[in-house]
């Protein structure tokens, strides 16, 4: 029997939780720079799109008649429970409130009768915005075993009919399970064995040698391609730059107390990315119920993670939750073969003929790179972070073709926790308990469509559409530092999973494109790495140096006004420097900022306010460029051999979608490695296209 006659499909999931969506059939020629624009808001309601409104008409009307009722299961959506009848925010059961919800979608008149055993919540999210402030739960029922242990409700599932967005129906649900069952069951399909062993499938052991692959960066998408790579049997070598979370913990500590920036360990770099301190967020836009998204999540609740963020409508994890899940993240690696070399950086790849050999790589500590040392590989996952500006002028001088993106700069805001509980909840707010309460901690999302001919300044003659909106809002949070140069600063918010602090905290960015890089002067491919470091070196200077961050209150911002020596306390440990951020940026940008704080006010009424602090710089929301690379293979247009995933390289924004593109490329490298065959992606969704970065 041949090899390829072994292999069986994989299923995951049922079709409606795992689309697919379809990559455009052009691709990027190397010398076409495209600007690729971030989609920053959802649009619902009345702010719909005329051909969005018939995209949905088409769908309510392409509802077929459920041919069998009692197979499979219905999902009951929207139920709303007002908060003071729910157990609040940590109760993920079925109470009997959320019974009366479902008794009144299913028509049937006693609530009591329903039997728990036969629904499960699967999202469960608050809803604060109406008179009476909700919880809104997402339902499962499961039909057979809801008339085994009722028999009457066989009449009124009979009656039940589904209508789009509140009750729909499946045939199967077949749970799509963490990423290791899955690669497990399809090794177990493949070579028929009852139990597999801990280390990794390997059809080479007695043909040839595994194949070796470096994987560079331990980000979501670094850890991601690594542990699909290693499953299947490759020999896989993850290289990076920093220390382990216990060290980086450490460097971090001695900067936040004692200013001394490590270059190679802080909050960049390191195990875990740059998420690892952050707020944790694991919201994406990307496809929540997808088979890709769904394994990442389980994979992420196998390594430590509380089951809650599987129902939550807004998961996240914080940083006390992020350090030991990666360090069980990181045992499993070693358990099944994963070399990691903590404190090493690549300088350079090996190339030959258009090809990728391997890597050069030095003591991450060593800045003369005198003790490097030359590693052969067959692939190069290049799983860096947009903080790594080293590597992108490294690619450059391999000819590497890059993009240009548009990203987001701006400042970041804080204010007291409570009066944006008071904003959000209003007597509501003293349910909060600093995170322990019945309602979670108030967060906010704003945006604003800046309209070119609406909102034109005199500084902006070209009148440029721009977006100003909240990016990584950390409620009970606290502002940090995210410098990776001691002349820079740049700033980023974190939390813990309580989210208990005294403050909230925001970004507040616009848009800026390759126009917004010229009018300053700055050319290139790199034109956008160098409009970041430039408000970085000036925010330093108006600090004052020392890390130390330029301050200013929003009243006086607006105002274009000097804030005095008397700033409002902030969370940012390093201390804060009264500054004119109004002259931070070019009038246009600040102008846009002004102009949208202003409006933002009138959707969260005590926006702006004297116990506001905008803090200076945000500039690093995502990377100012894209590498080109195949559509399917996820292979490098430039150099074979080269596979760039993640935030990085472009194609993510946040935790769960850089995991996912990771996880999408160690399956694609593992198939042009011949370690499986198949259209694995083809279940798991491919759930992002080439060209956008979600949110």
């Amino acid at each position: 029997m041949t090899m390829t006659s072994k292999f069986v499909p994989l299923h995951i999931g049922h079709t409606k939780s795992n689309p697919i969506i379809q990559y455009p059939n052009h691709r990027p020629s190397f010398l076409e720079h495209r600007t690729l624009r971030i989609r920053c808001a959802k649009r619902t309601g009345k702010q719909r799109y005329p051909s969005e409104k018939k995209k949905l008409k088409l769908k309510q009307k392409a509802i077929v008649e459920v041919k069998n009722k009692f197979e499979g299961f219905w999902r009951l959506s929207k139920l709303g429970v007002p908060v003071y009848n729910d157990p609040g925010k940590d109760f993920l059961g079925i109470s009997d409130a959320l019974l009366q919800e479902i008794a009144k979608a299913l028509e049937f008149p006693v609530a009591s009768m329903l039997p728990t055993e036969a629904f499960t919540v699967v999202r469960k999210s608050f809803d604060a915005r109406k008179k009476e402030p909700k919880f809104v739960y997402t339902v499962d029922m499961d039909v057979g075993k809801l008339v085994c242990l009722e028999p009457r409700m066989w009449d009124f599932i009979s009656r039940l009919e589904p209508t789009v967005g509140l009750i729909e129906h499946f045939l199967n649900e077949k749970a799509s399970g963490d990423l290791i069952s899955i690669i497990h069951d399809y090794r177990k399909s493949i070579d028929g064995q009852s139990s597999i062993q801990t280390g990794g499938w390997n059809k080479f052991a007695t043909a040839k040698k595994k194949p070796r692959v470096a994987v560079v960066g331990s980000g979501p998408s670094g850890l991601f391609a690594s542990l699909v790579l290693a499953e299947l049997g490759a020999e896989v070598t993850l290289i990076e730059r920093g220390q382990a979370v216990e060290q980086r913990g450490r460097d971090i500590g001695a900067l936040v107390v004692r200013r001394i920036l490590q270059l190679e360990s802080n909050f960049c770099f390191g195990e875990g990315g740059a998420g690892t301190w952050s707020d944790g967020k694991l919201v994406t836009r990307i496809g929540r119920n997808s088979g890709s998204v769904l394994a990442v999540m389980k994979t992420l609740v196998h390594f430590g993670a509380p089951e809650c963020i599987l129902v939550d409508g807004k998961p996240h994890l914080g940083t006390d939750r992020l350090i030991p899940l990666l360090r069980n993240f990181r045992q499993h690696l070693q358990q099944i073969g994963v070399n990691i070399k903590f404190g090493r950086r690549v300088d350079d790849l090996l190339v030959k003929n258009g090809s990728v050999l391997g890597v050069q790589v030095s003591d991450s500590r060593d800045r003369t790179k005198l003790n490097s040392e030359r590693l052969i590989y067959d692939g190069v996952v290049l799983a860096v972070g947009h903080s790594a500006r080293d590597v992108y002028h490294m690619l450059l001088s391999h000819g590497i073709d890059f993009v240009p993106k548009d990203f987001a700069v701006g400042l970041r805001v804080e204010h007291p926790q409570e009066l944006i509980n008071s904003i959000q909840y209003s007597k509501l707010a003293t349910e909060v308990c600093n995170g322990r309460g019945k309602v979670p901690v108030a967060d906010y999302k704003v945006v604003k469509y800046l309209d070119g001919d609406k909102f034109a300044t005199a500084s902006d003659s070209e009148a440029t559409k721009r977006s100003c909106y909240s990016f990584c809002m950390c409620p009970g949070g606290q502002v940090v530092l995210t410098s990776t140069d001691p002349t820079e600063l740049c700033i980023n918010g974190m939390s813990f999973s309580r989210r208990a602090s005294r403050w909230a905290n925001s970004a507040l960015v616009v848009t800026v494109s390759s126009k917004d890089f010229k009018a300053v002067n700055f050319h290139g491919p790199l034109a956008g790495v160098e409009f970041q470091r430039e408000f970085e070196r000036k925010a330093a200077t108006m600090g004052g140096g020392n890390f130390v961050v330029p301050a200013q209150r929003v009243t006086d911002f607006l105002e274009q006004r000097f804030s005095g020596t008397s700033l409002p306390p902030s969370s940012y440990r390093l201390g804060v420097k009264s500054a004119n951020l109004h002259e931070l940026f070019p009038a246009h940008i600040t102008e846009a900022l002004q102009h949208s704080i202003s409006m933002f006010d009138k959707e969260l009424p005590g926006f702006v306010s004297k116990d506001g602090l905008l803090h200076g710089v945000e500039t690093r929301t995502s990377s100012p460029i894209q590498i080109p690379r195949d559509i399917d293979t996820y292979e490098s247009l430039s150099l074979k051999g080269l596979y760039p995933v993640g935030e990085g390289a472009g194609y993510a924004g946040g935790i769960v979608s850089a995991a996912v593109d990771g996880m999408c490329a160690g399956f694609s490298l593992a198939k042009n490695l011949e370690l499986c065959e198949g259209d694995l992606l083809s279940v798991l969704g491919k759930t992002h296209t080439t060209g956008f970065v979600k949110y």
